[in-house]
């Protein structure tokens, strides 16, 4: 079993009206987890903890490096704070269910799909969720340099950009193909979208105002999506994005479409490309987006008028009510 470590902290005297009531709900705020993701998450973790001591809530935080992590015997709900492995791809959920503990966001069956961008890109296709066409290789075969670059080479059960490649030139191929072979047994290969980066909340079914990201050096990485990781440059963050009205509805119309496509639950985050004729292209869905004060989730429920708290409060009621409808709340 692992080591498991535990803070508490008391709630505030005066409880927010919308919150559920605390002498009811105990929240356990699962964070860190064994992926390259670690160090994000435990600040995810934290900011949500920390929203919800303020909101009034009984709040206990929990490192979790396996399965083995423990939960206090009077945790009312898991508030899932992990992202990528044992976080988004539907391992700790299945715990979860296993132990008979309600936890917020997305489902074990949901999570699993979104968590696998070659089975969730099938479902976008399903769907007809504009999505870039790719292939998935094999670590086993031999695989000569495509006819028509550049493309993108990604593992396709990460998170955060890990392991991703832009290849521009045949020279990039295998360089890219033995990183992602290096950590996963296949590789997908998807057709490249020269255009703006965006991204979309999706909150109780609805799209929330559209994120455009700027990276100010190359794309999108893991180093400038995190620059205090150390590497990066990092990003500027346009929220809402400088796009005409009609464009961005279709931005959240297609990222809402792939959200249902998947079957996610509460929440999540779609990561779109607006090419130059204003096609948008989805790439992929988070289930347990960052969300850290400053994080692309946060700034689209802010842009929205919904505060820091009021997003992990949102999540938090609309968990219960799914998973356990029986907990009272304050009106």
């Amino acid at each position: 079993m692992n080591t498991t470590s535990r803070q508490e902290t008391q709630p505030s005297a005066n409880p927010a009206a919308t919150t559920p009531e605390p002498s009811r709900v105990r929240v356990a705020v699962l964070q860190g987890g064994p992926g390259s993701e670690r160090e994000v998450s435990l600040r995810t973790g934290e900011a949500i903890a920390h929203a919800l001591h303020e909101a009034g809530h009984p709040v206990v935080t929990v490192d979790v490096r396996d399965a083995g992590f423990v939960l206090p015997d009077d945790t009312t709900i898991a508030f899932i704070a992990l992202h990528g492995v044992f976080g988004e791809d539907g391992g700790v959920q299945a715990e979860l269910e296993a132990r008979g503990i309600p936890y917020t966001g997305a489902g074990e069956a949901s999570s699993r799909l979104a968590f696998d961008k070659a089975r969730s890109k099938d479902a976008f296709t399903r769907a007809n969720v504009p999505t870039p066409d790719s292939r998935l290789l094999d670590r086993s075969s031999e695989h000569p340099v495509p006819a028509k670059l550049p493309v993108v080479v990604k593992p396709p059960r990460e998170g955060s950009s890990v392991g991703v490649h832009i290849v521009r030139t045949p020279a990039d191929w295998e360089n890219a193909l033995a990183d992602v072979f290096h950590m996963s047994r296949e590789a997908l290969v998807e057709d490249f979208i020269d255009g703006r980066e965006l991204t979309v909340g999706i909150l109780d079914d609805t799209p929330l105002p559209i994120v455009e990201i700027r990276p100010r050096d190359g794309f999108y990485n893991m180093e400038n999506k995190y620059p205090w990781l150390g590497g990066g440059g990092g990003s500027d963050y346009l929220c809402p994005a400088p796009i005409d009205a009609a464009t961005a509805a279709r931005v959240q119309q297609a990222a809402l479409h792939a959200h249902r496509a998947l079957g996610i639950e509460v929440y999540s985050r779609v990561d779109v490309l607006l090419d130059p004729h204003n096609n948008p292209w989805v790439l992929e869905a988070n289930t347990i987006p960052g969300m850290t004060t400053t994080s692309l989730l946060p700034k689209a429920a802010e842009a929205s008028g919904l505060s820091f708290t009021n997003l992990c409060l949102t999540i938090l009621n609309q968990s219960l009510a799914l998973r356990a409808p029986n907990t009272k709340t304050q009106p």
